[in-house]
């Protein structure tokens, strides 16, 4: 009896502490409760190439369709591609080589190509024509590059007539030639016939907006990034406002597409599942603590710093903060994603939910969750419906 009291004690102490175990190994990470979860198509992936904002944009579009009551649509990201990339080496050409050329590009490059030249479906024009069942896209943006440097350098002393349409067969070549006319759902259309007739959607309905202090604000200036070769304008607004029009997009059903810095430390989406501006509260730790954190080394105190293992406090973002950050080029135009929703982590903090182009790759299935200060720091500028603004911003901006 002795030994059977003594083995049934072991065994409800082993539970316990398995059941302890079990309780800490839940309250370790990040835990979040959807808030807002607008409708958006499925993930996919830009796998090697430099083409986000085109993933982006289109996930944007895609999630506008069903806001507009239409089904998923999965739009061409090549076909924006093969008509950037034509109009980028002819703008290199132009400017003798003092322009940028590359895979990189903006979220405007996408209603650009839609409003003049349309757009088409994934199913008609996937881009994938040499092989790979996705994009690899190394060889061709070397080759391509090469193409228009040489055309430039030649010492002819005036171009060929032949230059650019030697350019685009090398397109061809790599993506494959564009569709004059095709069918969709049983009707045929032009790529400008299926954006007025099937998708009805309006480039002009769509704009971008920014928070920088070296343009005055509500007015539109040209953001000095290397990818905007179209150099476009955007709208410039305080912090505090940019951040209240994705709030107020967001909660009146409008999603964003968002170009952001993902080179911060705390952009931790691929292991943990967050983007965060993390800052240690050294006043809350005890004298040993504190000595601890003042002995460390700088590496060791980074790589305490960021390991995530649950929330903490952020830091305060500030539009100082944000153009030191951007003026010493510490944010950068990385990359480009969808904002689609926020939720609450186990500590009642809001993130944002953001939609990635890199497949499923993490433990949410190709989504993370950002958190406002994140946002605020490493928003490079956002692109949504005017009708998503709020009033009171719409009228400083004076778009109606």
């Amino acid at each position: 009896m002795n030994k059977l009291m003594l083995l049934f004690i072991l065994v409800v102490s082993h539970l316990l502490v398995f059941a302890q175990t079990e309780t800490d190994s839940v309250q370790q990470g990040y835990h979040f409760t959807p808030v807002i979860e607008l409708e958006a198509s499925p993930v996919e992936n830009q796998h090697r190439s430099g083409t986000c904002w085109s993933y982006a944009a289109n996930s944007f579009l895609e999630s506008e369709l069903l806001r507009m009551g239409k089904p998923v649509v999965n739009l061409s990201e090549m076909f924006i591609v093969w008509h950037c990339y034509t109009k980028k080496a002819e703008k290199f050409v132009r400017m003798h080589g003092n322009t940028n050329f590359g895979a990189g590009g903006a979220f405007h490059d996408v209603t650009w190509v839609m409003k003049n030249y349309g757009m088409v479906p994934e199913s008609v024009y996937s881009g994938l024509v040499i092989g790979e069942d996705k994009n690899v896209h190394g060889e061709m943006d070397e080759v391509l590059k090469s193409h228009v440097e040489a055309v430039i350098k030649n010492r002819n002393r005036k171009l060929s007539p032949v230059w650019y349409t030697s350019f685009k067969a090398l397109l061809n070549n790599y993506l494959g030639e564009l569709p004059d006319k095709f069918e969709y759902e049983g009707k045929k259309y032009t790529p400008l016939s299926f954006v007025d007739d099937y998708l009805e959607l309006d480039a002009d309905d769509y704009i971008e907006i920014g928070s920088y202090t070296h343009h005055p604000f509500y007015e539109k200036f040209i953001l000095e990034v290397p990818d905007n070769w179209l150099w476009n304008e955007i709208y410039n607004v305080p912090l505090h406002d940019m951040m209240e029009i994705i709030d107020n997009a967001l909660q009146s059903g409008y999603t964003i597409a968002w170009a952001s810095d993902v080179s911060d430390k705390g952009f931790a989406t691929r292991n943990k599942g967050v983007a965060v501006v993390p800052e240690m509260d050294i006043t809350e730790m005890t004298g040993a603590e504190i000595l601890h954190w003042e002995t460390m080394s700088e590496s060791d105190r980074e790589s305490e710093l960021y390991k995530l293992d649950k929330p903490g406090s952020e830091k305060m973002i500030t539009q100082s903060m944000r153009q030191i950050d951007f003026d010493n080029y510490t944010t950068t135009d990385d990359h480009g994603m969808h904002i689609i929703g926020t939720a609450r982590d186990q500590n009642g903090t809001l993130y944002y939910k953001v939609k990635n182009s890199w497949g499923e790759y993490n433990l949410y299935d190709g989504y993370f969750y950002a958190s406002k200060p994140y946002v605020a720091l490493r928003t490079l500028n956002i692109m949504l419906h005017k009708d998503a603004l709020p009033v009171s911003v719409a009228e400083k901006l004076n778009i109606k």
